[in-house]
């Protein structure tokens, strides 16, 4: 199978904070995808440097992110689509993504800086603390044009962001 005939893989992304497990969650819930979450595939020494206030480099990403590609593989050659979280911040983290055996579609939630570091204040229970939003935004290159994938504002209500991806995307 090539192109549109192999099952699709939603790749909601941004840095943390932007709403990608909200926006990933509802995008499963509306197609019945199965739906996971990227961090869930980092190895422990990566959780245990941000959680220490550490960013992570380009050699602690590689393993997470074929992690990530071997999962939606694996779906893929079962004839099953997913959604799922993954900030892929640079277009090279989206290239390893891009060689599972699925179409990768990416969904990049854009939000002011300021919005999101107000959201990450707030936020309880999560391994990545606030201060590496910076670095984050810093290492965010967004969607090209030969991309596939659609850029969505986070500047409405969690649904109406869903139905704008949906749309913009021309599924569902």
């Amino acid at each position: 199978m090539t192109g549109e005939d192999r099952p699709t893989a939603l790749v909601v992304m941004g840095p943390s904070g932007v709403g990608k497990t909200t926006t990933a969650e509802g995008l499963a819930e509306r197609l019945s995808w199965p739906f996971a979450e990227a961090d869930q595939f980092h190895p422990a020494a990566n959780i245990e440097k941000m959680t220490s206030g550490i960013p992570l480099n380009d050699d602690d990403r590689a393993p997470w992110l074929a992690a990530i590609r071997d999962w939606i593989s694996a779906q893929a050659d079962q004839g099953i689509s997913t959604v799922l979280t993954c900030s892929a911040l640079k277009r090279r983290y989206r290239d390893v993504l891009r060689q599972a055996h699925a179409r990768v579609r990416f969904v990049s939630l854009v939000a002011d800086p300021e919005l999101v570091a107000g959201r990450l204040a707030h936020r309880k229970g999560h391994f990545m603390p606030a201060s590496l939003l910076t670095s984050q935004y810093a290492d965010l290159e967004p969607l090209q044009p030969d991309e596939d994938g659609v850029n969505v504002t986070v500047s409405m209500p969690p649904e109406e962001v869903v139905d704008a991806v949906l749309k913009d995307l021309g599924i569902g």
